[in-house]
């Protein structure tokens, strides 16, 4: 069974892991860009379909390097989750029906794209939500 997750991390942390996400989707965060940048790819890896080839680089538009800071939603199984937790590089935020505001560091990273003060990850979903639909918090 898998589980979504927000995380903040690098886009060269994220293609380091990417091959163990049933899916993820993410937006960039770094200011340096002219504007919010939505990443429509995403790792797909099932045992129905094609596997991704780790090798293959990520179509990252043009001023995005690897240490450019990403949101990413992450859906994959609970080992990952627990692996990506442990991993100093990922940033998570909390659940989003905790109720729990997110970090002061990644309301500052968040706030460039219109996350307000004490937002909780939900709060922040629905934000960035505008920039990339797909990153809203959904329930099946």
């Amino acid at each position: 069974m898998t589980g979504k997750a927000y995380y903040i991390t690098t886009l060269a942390d994220w293609q380091r892991h990417a091959p163990r996400f049933a899916h993820s989707h993410f937006i960039v965060l770094d200011s340096d860009l002219s504007a919010p940048t939505p990443i429509g790819r995403h790792a797909e890896r099932s045992d129905r379909t094609a596997k991704r080839d780790p090798s293959t680089p990520s179509r990252a538009p043009a001023g995005v390097h690897s240490e450019t800071r990403i949101l990413v939603l992450i859906e994959a199984d609970e080992g990952v989750h627990l692996a990506l937790e442990d991993d100093a590089a990922f940033e998570p935020l909390p659940h989003p029906l905790a109720q729990k505001p997110i970090s002061g560091a990644a309301q500052a990273a968040l706030a460039p794209h219109g996350v307000a003060p004490g937002a909780t990850t939900f709060d922040a979903a629905e934000t960035l939500a505008r920039i990339h639909p797909l990153l809203k918090h959904r329930v099946f």
